[in-house]
Order: C-alpha cells, then structure tokens, then sequence
C-alpha cells in the first residue's frame, strides 16, 4: 500500500459537474481529491480486504441471529420497545439487503481492523462505484498509470445483479432521501441507477412528500402507492418518529430492511468481540458500563465480561475510541492514549448516547494524512473499496475521497 502523487486529469471538474458531482468541492475545500491516489497490491486487496470483510459480513449476519433472542442486548442497542417486533420480523421474513460498508484501518501489512459497519445508510456510493472508475479509465488513457493496472470496484455491476437478484422484472422500486442534499442524493440516484438497469422501475420521492394513505399504505409525492422503498434515512431515526407506527402494516419492503439497524449500531461491536474474541480482523470492545469503572481506576468491571476484559485489559490501557453506539462521521468520539485524550470530535451531537469502548488502532499516515478503507458489501459480497482521508485521527463528514488503484 503506498501513496503515490500523481497529475490531475485537466477536466475532471467539468465532468464532476456535467455528471452532477456538485460536492466534488465543499465549504472551499476539495472533497474528490485527485493530487495523489493509493496503490495497492492485488494479494493485498483479495487477502487483506475482500476475503475479510465477506468473511465479517456473515459473521454479522450471526450476530443479528443472537442479538434478536436477547432482550438485554435489544436494551443495550437502545431499540425502542414498540419496534422489536419489526425488527425481529424483518429478520425472520428473510427481508433483502442490498449494501453496506465496513470502515477498516489497513496500513498495507496485516489483517485490516474492523471500525464500524455502516450497514443501513452508507454514502460516498457515487465517488466510489462510478465517479472513480471513470478516473481510473482516463488514467490509464492518458498513460499516467500503467498498462494492466486495475481498481478493486465491481459495485455498479454487483448491484445491479443484486437488485435482479432479489426483484422480478419491471417491479416498482421507489428511492428517498431528505430534500436538498446533493451528497445523498447522489448515492441515492447510484443506486436507483443500478435499478434501472436491472429493468425495475425506479421513482424518486423526498422524505417529507411521503404520505399515509387512509389504509395505512405508504404514497409518494403523486399518489402512487410504494411497494418497496429504498430510503437513505437512517432506521435509529425512524424508529422513533411518528411514522414508524406506520411502517408494520403498510404492506411495504423497506431497504435496507429494519434489521440493518442491529448492525449499523456500535454495540454490533462488543457484541462481535464477545462472539469471535480474537478474530483478527475485530478490535476488542465492550459496552462503557461494563468496564468504565474498571479503565478509569475507580472500581470493578461486570462479572459477565471480566474474563475477556482481563485478557484485552493491557491493550485498553495503551489506548481506546470512546463511540457513541448511534454515532455518525465521527461525532461525539474521542481517543485515549496512556490515559490521555489524545483527540476528541468537535461534533458532540452525540454525547448522550450510550457509549462503547474499543481497543485503539492507529490509521496509518502518509503523507500527514490517515486512510480509511471502506470496504463495500453488495449482497453479502465484498464488492470494492473506497477511501477517505483525514489529518484528523477521526475521520468525518469532510474527509477527502482519495482514488485507488490495483497496481499491474
């Protein structure tokens, strides 16, 4: 893995906006960032990466099984009472996923390390499964990378398989995001793309033009009833807004279905670390209250979990990530080093949460600046990856996208 400084192709920001890429720039500062790019090999990419995160998916898919019979842990994920059922149905029924992404550390050598799975709502789908490919073709044309370099990015084509996969032709598939947000729109518009092609109907509706008809179904901004719903709008939301009463008989398919919310969740974390203890591609983890008292000094951690805290202790001491369990880019996160904070998210709009901690990894650093992997799950594939990087130790909602390649 290394970060190679590479010429910008001269029009790349005519064709962002041609495309509709309107947040390739953000706030002044670049977000598609194509001054450098990272290389990989192809073993680092299938064995480091790839095989990884499939393998990490079905062992969600795992957790999910054991999270659903256990009421305590439903308490500690903070889904709210009214909504297991729908949640454990979603399950039962077998309900279709179509995406996610693990967020990895991966410095080039050894196994990647698990972050977070953002298993309901991930964005950055356009960059990563069109907008860098498209850099990658005109590289290789314009002779700045090498004949026979590649790019670990089969996602359009996986879910285009994956919609035909789980849909008859021509079903109607109807997409929503909240209004006026070019970066969700745009994933949204990748996947109702990949839809089309997959020959289903693909209509899109805002968020807040969705209406409940006198039957309880769900209707878009022309009254036409919604079978199935793509909505970028996070399940830990929903499930505590007045529609969700709603969503149980309308009679309509919700994807990512309601038992995405268990894995786009931190608690997924302690709860894979109490199942897999020292899988190397998890990081230990525990429930703050569990071992709060026990890091800081100043009393005993929870029976159920002493053993495994006394096997993981020395390295939570060296360092760990307090995360807020429903946290997003970054929010509410601070790292501890040696008993010291030793960086903290500026955005604390979760710090009510119920809290995680897991065990520190650094993102490696090149060029003053820390990647990290995101690994894209179509179906229960690993698909491709894409990259983000940030000065910062925690990576957030402004972290550039960074193009890759396979290296021939």
């Amino acid at each position: 893995m290394k970060k190679l400084t590479l010429p910008e192709r001269p029009h790349w920001r005519d064709h962002a906006r041609e495309v509709g890429f309107t947040f390739a720039d953000m706030h002044g500062a670049p977000y598609w960032d194509e001054s450098s790019a990272y290389a990989f090999s192809l073993e680092q990419i299938e064995t480091d990466i790839e095989d990884p995160a499939t393998e990490l998916h079905a062992m969600c898919r795992q957790a999910v099984d054991h999270i659903i019979a256990s009421e305590e842990l439903m308490d500690r994920l903070a889904i709210p009472e009214a909504h297991r059922d729908l949640v454990a149905e979603s399950w039962h029924r077998g309900d279709p996923e179509i995406y996610g992404r693990f967020d990895l550390a991966y410095d080039g050598n050894g196994p990647a390390k698990l972050l977070e799975y953002n298993a309901d709502t991930p964005t950055s789908l356009y960059e990563t499964a069109a907008f860098q490919w498209q850099w990658l073709e005109d590289q290789l044309a314009a002779g700045v990378l090498v004949e026979g370099s590649d790019q670990f990015n089969g996602i359009h084509e996986a879910l285009v398989a994956r919609f035909a996969e789980v849909f008859a032709p021509e079903t109607d598939l109807h997409f929503t995001a909240v209004a006026d947000n070019p970066e969700d729109y745009a994933t949204v518009e990748a996947m109702a793309w990949a839809a089309r092609e997959a020959d289903l109907g693909a209509h899109y509706c805002d968020l807040d033009k969705i209406a409940v008809s006198e039957d309880g179904q769900f209707l878009d901004d022309q009254d036409r009833v919604m079978g199935v719903l793509f909505k970028l709008y996070p399940w830990e939301d929903l499930l505590r807004e007045d529609y969700a009463a709603h969503i149980a008989g309308s009679g309509c398919l919700f994807l990512e279905p309601a038992w995405k919310a268990l894995l786009s969740n931190k608690g997924l974390l302690p709860v894979l670390w109490q199942m897999f203890e020292g899988h190397p591609n998890l990081l230990p983890a525990f429930f703050a209250q569990d071992i709060e008292d026990a890091i800081t000094g100043h009393g005993a951690v929870a029976p159920a979990v002493a053993a495994a805290f006394g096997r993981a202790e020395a390295q939570l001491h060296a360092g760990h990530v307090r995360k807020p369990i429903l946290s997003r880019e970054g929010a509410s996160v601070s790292i501890v080093k040696q008993g010291e904070v030793i960086e903290v998210s500026q955005n604390t709009s979760y710090a009510d949460q119920p809290q995680i901690l897991q065990a520190y990894t650094p993102l490696p650093r090149f060029d003053g600046f820390r990647p990290v992997i995101g690994a894209w799950i179509v179906g229960d594939t690993c698909a491709g990856l894409g990259l983000r990087e940030d000065q910062s130790r925690i990576t957030q909602d402004l972290s550039r996208f960074k193009p890759h390649f396979i290296t021939g």
